[in-house]
């Protein structure tokens, strides 16, 4: 499983980001390419402790479920967000580039949080390991990606 705690892993992600526009449509869903950089970067964010997000009751809570969604199923598309994911930025070509360079510091950040013996409590999934949080920031970014078409 990929982790963005592999520099390699990260460089991939970076890679593919830079052949998303401001005007790329998603396959799915309703994010324009803008609103799913800050969505991406809030929820980097949300994982290392810098944004709060109020929790979630439910069954990804239970180990077996988190472990099932963050290393074999695949991302669901259209699953319900935190609102406070969706709450902020605007909807063009200045806000698109600070969001994607905003995107690799953030990654960098989370990635220097490698061994941190506590991550904050996920609003989903509940209390995890780093290397869960990882593996999970990665498939997230990812399904965005693939959401895409990078």
């Amino acid at each position: 499983m990929k982790t963005v705690f592999d520099p390699r892993a990260r460089d991939e992600l970076v890679a593919r980001l830079q052949r998303l526009t401001a005007d790329t449509k998603a396959k799915w869903g309703k994010f324009t390419a803008t609103k799913m950089l800050v969505h991406a970067n809030d929820a980097i964010r949300m994982n290392i402790g810098d944004l709060a997000v109020a929790p979630k009751p439910g069954p990804l809570r239970n180990a077996f479920m988190r472990w099932l969604m963050i290393y074999v199923a695949p991302w669901p598309k259209g699953v319900p967000t935190a609102p406070e994911l969706l709450a902020r930025g605007k909807n063009d070509a200045v806000q698109f580039e600070v969001e994607r360079a905003t995107f690799t510091q953030l990654l960098a950040k989370a990635a220097a949080r490698q061994g941190a013996a506590a991550w904050p409590d996920h609003p989903a999934f509940g209390s995890m390991r780093g290397k869960d949080v990882g593996a999970l920031m990665h498939k997230h970014v990812d399904h965005h990606w693939r959401q895409f078409g990078l």
